[in-house]
């Protein structure tokens, strides 16, 4: 099923729909991050329907372990922080990037621009506000100078690096074969494993959304026909538990069922597994999959797909920001009000970082025009294939 008005959905409306929806479903997943779904209806008595206030309330500056995070009341994490800055590196690069331009431009970016933090609702640093895992980076590339390509290595294996990689989708949009491989470039510098497929598979679903005539369904399959290992097997049990589904609520305890055999943290997301995020062949993170069997469950719809990414819980919020981007990219922007919401709560702008990336993926895709034109010529003159020009 095609979410009502996606053939009119331009490149610049897909755009700014998954983005801006990557951004509301981070903010709404934020203050119920870490929790089960029955802690979190009997915190909110019932379930979440909408932008909520911190789990601890008025403590959020000392409750742990949240501390000392403002999570709740609109305000976006550092997964949007995240897909901002690599954004601004489009921005900077204007073509397809890679690991080094993770080394040349991502890594300055989060250690030298105070910029304002939702969560610490002061300007800070970003780096001051990533996660240790996103720390990684600036600890391999900036201060121990490993080859980009190979510095994802050793780092813990999570969704770090795939919950900002809408943005290599979109500037590859209808293009997720080139996306997944862009993606797999990008994250190289920041994990590895499962970690860095991830990151590929979700830009190819982003990419995929992008398409005219795209559904959940032909999301998933073209998922399905790049992931690899255990990242393929997870989103493949996920999505085929989720065909079984139409509404969230039935949802939630199948889906964690489904995905539980492939994710490495375990029961207890607050008291990880021995063996939790480690590299592995028969493993995948958990955010993904979810992301995509509640795009399957909303049969694509943004307020349906995002709620029940959040009534997960777990890593909820990055579980949101890609199902947020997915409904978008797909045609089905976040409620208006949420939007309003969460960019004053969160005081950024969450528009112009779409208008920004509409005009690089336009000029991108000139150039690669371009280049695909010499090839051509070049193969021709060697007698391969006639030019068309």
């Amino acid at each position: 099923m095609t979410p009502k008005g996606e053939e009119a959905r331009t490149l610049d409306e897909r755009i700014t729909a998954a983005l801006v929806g990557a951004a509301v479903g981070d903010a709404l997943g934020g203050p119920v991050e870490g929790w089960a779904p029955e802690q979190i209806a009997e915190r909110h008595g019932g379930r979440v329907h909408g932008i909520v206030g911190p789990w601890h309330g008025a403590d959020w500056r000392t409750a742990r372990p949240i501390a000392p995070y403002h999570k709740g009341d609109g305000h976006v994490t550092d997964d949007t922080l995240m897909t901002h800055a690599l954004i601004r590196v489009y921005a900077r690069v204007r073509d397809h990037l890679d690991a080094y331009a993770v080394a040349d431009h991502l890594v300055p970016d989060l250690i030298t621009t105070p910029r304002w933090i939702p969560e610490l609702e002061a300007e800070a640093l970003p780096l001051q506000r990533i996660f240790l895992a996103e720390k990684w980076l600036v600890a391999r590339l900036h201060y121990g100078h490993v080859d980009p390509r190979e510095a994802g290595v050793g780092n813990i294996v999570n969704c770090g690096a795939a919950m900002y990689m809408a943005p290599v989708g979109l500037v590859n949009a209808a293009n997720p074969t080139a996306a997944y491989a862009e993606a797999l470039d990008v994250a190289g510098a920041h994990q590895s494993s499962y970690g860095r497929e991830a990151a590929g598979v979700f830009a190819a679903a982003v990419a995929a959304a992008c398409a005219p005539g795209a559904t959940p369904r032909s999301v998933v399959e073209t998922c399905l026909s790049l992931a690899k290992d255990g990242t393929r097997a997870a989103i493949e049990q996920v999505c085929e538990t989720a065909a079984r589904h139409s509404d969230f609520e039935s949802a939630l305890a199948p889906l964690r069922e489904a995905v539980a055999p492939y994710d490495t943290v375990g029961p207890d997301y607050r008291a990880p597994s021995l063996g939790a995020r480690r590299p592995s062949r028969l493993h995948a993170i958990e955010e993904l999959p979810i992301a995509l069997g509640m795009l399957l469950v909303a049969r694509g719809d943004y307020r349906h797909a995002v709620l029940g990414s959040v009534n997960y819980g777990r890593d909820c919020d990055s579980i949101a920001t890609m199902a947020g981007a997915l409904a978008g990219a797909l045609g089905s922007p976040a409620p208006a009000d949420w939007a309003k919401t969460v960019a004053e709560a969160s005081r950024l702008d969450l528009w112009a970082p779409a208008t920004a990336l509409t005009e690089v993926a336009r000029e991108i895709f000139e150039r690669d025009v371009h280049r695909r034109r010499a090839h051509e010529r070049a193969f021709a003159a060697l007698g391969g294939t006639p030019c068309s020009d």
